[in-house]
């Protein structure tokens, strides 16, 4: 029996993407799978339906767990409310209580510098993530406090550095990381635990990244001094699961940064 047998997690931004050489690319997915070794159902949600198929179909197949696949796009114009509202009552429905919120997903025109960017591209990066963040983790609230559950929120070294050509999505995780310590202030009482993880992980996206724009990675990319970036799920993915247990409420409000295999540092 696992860790986190019987209890549900909601993960924005769970569809399996993959690498170049074949392995996976997602931090969503490495902690999704990361959860379901743990014996977790999962409610994943994101906005390419086949790659939530994907991840649906290989977790429940490898992991014997359930998994409920809903495409989901906080974006603007959209009913970003109903939208978050309807997956939190979906797993509600479906598993009768939530006990984690991970709200990872996150879409940006990075490379695009401040001066270049378009009104476009800002509402891209922060819809798809501060203003996701801020819809999922109010549409989850009432249900995490009866669970006294966890919110694990993912912020980013763009924001607290300056990252070069990354304006908007530096701004979403910055206020992704403000929203966060004012959730632990206030949710504290009711038992909710809320933290902040900032990692660095060989991804699919990061991939793309360094292919459109190599000045840009290469100004804003480091080498971690461990010798490589972190795995999605035995690095990123185990950090959310101990994040979840209860000898980490001590750590309400904390901001974690994981670079490749250097483990937790609040």
């Amino acid at each position: 029996m696992g860790f986190l047998t019987g209890k549900t997690a909601i993960i924005t931004g769970g569809g399996r993407a993959v690498l170049s050489n074949g392995k996976c690319g997602s931090i969503g997915y490495g902690i999704a799978t990361a959860y379901a070794k743990e014996g977790a159902n999962l409610v994943i949600t994101g906005r390419n339906a086949g790659k939530l198929e994907d991840a649906k179909k290989e977790l429940e197949e490898l992991y014997k767990i359930q998994v409920l696949a809903l495409p989901a796009d906080i974006s603007a114009g959209a009913d970003n409310e109903a939208i978050a509202m309807d997956v939190a009552k979906q797993a509600m429905d479906t598993f009768g209580r939530i006990d984690v919120l991970i709200n990872n997903a996150q879409a940006s025109a990075s490379g695009v510098t401040l001066a270049d960017h378009t009104p476009e591209q800002f509402d891209l990066a922060v819809y798809s993530g501060l203003y996701a963040t801020f819809y999922y983790m109010k549409a989850c609230y009432p249900h995490l406090k009866e669970t006294q559950g966890s919110v694990i929120n993912f912020a980013s070294g763009a924001g607290l550095f300056g990252n070069f050509g990354q304006c908007a999505y530096a701004a979403a995780k910055e206020g992704i990381r403000g929203l966060s310590r004012v959730a632990a202030t206030e949710w504290g009482k009711d038992g909710i635990n809320v933290n902040v993880v900032c990692p660095l992980a060989w991804t699919a996206q990061l991939e793309n990244f360094e292919k459109a724009y190599p000045d840009a990675f290469k100004a804003n990319v480091k080498m971690p001094p461990a010798g490589h970036y972190g795995d999605v799920e035995l690095e990123i993915g185990r950090v959310c699961v101990q994040l979840a247990s209860p000898d980490f409420k001590y750590m309400n409000g904390e901001t974690i940064t994981l670079e490749g295999g250097m483990g937790l540092r609040p």
